[in-house]
């Protein structure tokens, strides 16, 4: 996940500094260029499975983040990405220093995507992956393509993730290289063991379990927290 997120944060900050502050169009363009990585790397990764599959998308990622660090040029590498500026949203609302137009445009893009993956998850396409997950040889054998959905489903996870990063980009204005750690990853897995894998619901309740423990938990540990989180 990180790769992706990391993609797509880089993909809206390079757009908004050399092309335009646009935020909608800088959503796009990081959803785009994620999925692109996740399209390409899965036709690779996907071939395995288990604990192979988990060490190529570290390899992935660290493979992104040491591109990233060289491309100074591009990039800012360890630097960071500045300069990044980001138009008001729809041409009314202004990115302020309280955060409020970042809190409700995150809310409207989280809501936007829910709806899509509610979609896709009821749908027919939806309805395969759950057979894929429950028993893969019974879908072999009725003729599903499992590889193509599987695919699908990885590219679209990654856009997903893209826009994640994107967002992130829009509402700091800065990207650095920490939007492709090892860290970043974690966090998403913590934050689905959490609210509960394969639950429509998990996503929300995971990252705010996640992030009320880290606050709580830095204050009164700041410096062995995440020791707790693990714990």
């Amino acid at each position: 996940q990180a790769a992706f997120f990391g993609v797509g944060a880089y993909a809206a900050g390079i757009y908004a500094v050399h092309i335009s502050g646009e935020p909608l169009s800088g959503l796009l363009v990081g959803a785009i260029a994620a999925a692109i990585v996740g399209f390409v790397s899965g036709l690779v990764i996907l071939r395995t499975t288990g604990l192979t599959l988990l060490m190529l998308t570290l390899a992935v990622t660290s493979l992104l983040a040491a591109a990233a660090n060289d491309a100074v040029g591009l990039t800012g590498g360890n630097n960071g990405l500045q300069g990044v500026t980001i138009n008001p949203v729809l041409g009314w609302f202004d990115f302020d220093l309280y955060g409020r137009t970042a809190y409700l445009y995150c809310l409207a893009v989280l809501f936007v995507a829910w709806l899509f993956v509610r979609r896709l998850v009821h749908s027919p396409f939806g309805q395969t992956l759950v057979g894929i997950r429950e028993n893969v040889v019974r879908m072999h054998a009725i003729g599903v393509p499992v590889r193509i959905r599987l695919l699908t489903a990885y590219t679209i996870s990654a856009a997903l993730a893209g826009v994640a990063g994107a967002l992130l980009t829009q509402t700091t204005q800065f990207v650095g290289l920490t939007v492709l750690s090892f860290e970043r990853s974690g966090e998403v897995v913590i934050m689905l063991v959490l609210g509960g894998a394969g639950r429509m619901y998990g996503a929300f309740i995971g990252a705010a379990l996640y992030m009320i423990a880290q606050d709580q938990l830095a204050e009164a540990d700041p410096v062995f927290w995440d020791f707790w989180i693990g714990l």
